[in-house]
């Protein structure tokens, strides 16, 4: 992304904590931001609008919380415009360098798009006999939904990863096109089945053990929080100033929320 967007280089995190969209919310309440604003495709504001405001005051605190659309995507388009994930994968997957470079920036070279092309290629693990839906979806919605009508994908009690939210949870209800998921921490979303995937390491285990899988997997995905061992002593500063940052408006942090907002 940084090569993609050199002019904005500076802004763009990589942080391997920050993985989920309950993850960025509540790195920035945390680091004092009075209101926050979410771009997004046209077809996601709806989910996105409904899952930050939903958790405003419950896992972090914002004065606002909007949500903008980055434009509906023209599939017609040439070069990036009318480019999506979906597409980039199918180009990947079909060996189709030409028409991935088409969706690749024009400030990435020749050299760094073949790079990317090539690491996609092997990040997807592609194989003989590959099929179109699990790799784009969208291009094959029918046979998507012949699978998952036919309960091959997409079982009750399966882990599942939102591709947009970055949410992990257990299925707990399959609707006609749709699922109804509960993560580790008792977030209830909702996804349509061509925005999500199977995790990984998931395998057959009994309903009452996947709250313990949910939590590895999860676990694998964010840094542990807290302050260090040798300053968990409770009426220390440190653990005072931790256990402050978890509340909403307290005296530590204040400062610096106040620092954003509007004069």
């Amino acid at each position: 992304m940084r090569q993609m967007y050199p002019k904005h280089s500076e802004k763009i995190v990589n942080d391997p904590a920050n993985r989920t969209i309950f993850d960025v919310l509540k790195k920035a309440h945390m680091d004092g931001y009075a209101g926050v604003r979410i771009i997004g495709g046209g077809d996601r504001v709806k989910e996105y609008e409904r899952l930050s405001n939903d958790y405003n005051g419950k896992l972090y605190q914002f004065d606002n919380v909007e949500v903008r659309s980055a434009g509906e995507r023209d599939p017609d388009a040439e070069g990036t415009e009318g480019m999506s994930a979906s597409k980039q994968r199918k180009a990947a997957a079909e060996g189709d360098f030409k028409t991935f470079r088409k969706g690749v920036p024009a400030s990435m070279n020749d050299k760094q798009a073949k790079e990317l092309y090539n690491t996609l290629r092997s990040a997807m693990n592609i194989k003989e006999g590959w099929n179109l839906w699990e790799i784009a979806p969208k291009f094959d919605w029918k046979n998507l939904r012949e699978n998952y009508i036919q309960e091959k994908i997409f079982k009750m009690g399966q882990l599942v990863e939102n591709v947009n939210t970055g949410l992990i949870g257990k299925i707990i209800r399959r609707g006609t096109n749709y699922l109804i998921c509960v993560t580790e921490d008792n977030i209830m979303f909702k996804s349509w089945i061509k925005d999500v995937v199977e995790t990984k390491n998931y395998q057959e285990v009994p309903l009452k053990n996947l709250k313990k899988l949910v939590a590895t997997a999860s676990n694998k995905l964010t840094n542990v929080s807290g302050v260090p061992a040798d300053q968990r002593l409770v009426g220390t500063d440190a653990h005072r100033k931790y256990v402050e940052t978890m509340v909403p408006g307290s005296t530590w942090g204040k400062q610096f929320i106040n620092k954003y907002r509007k004069k």
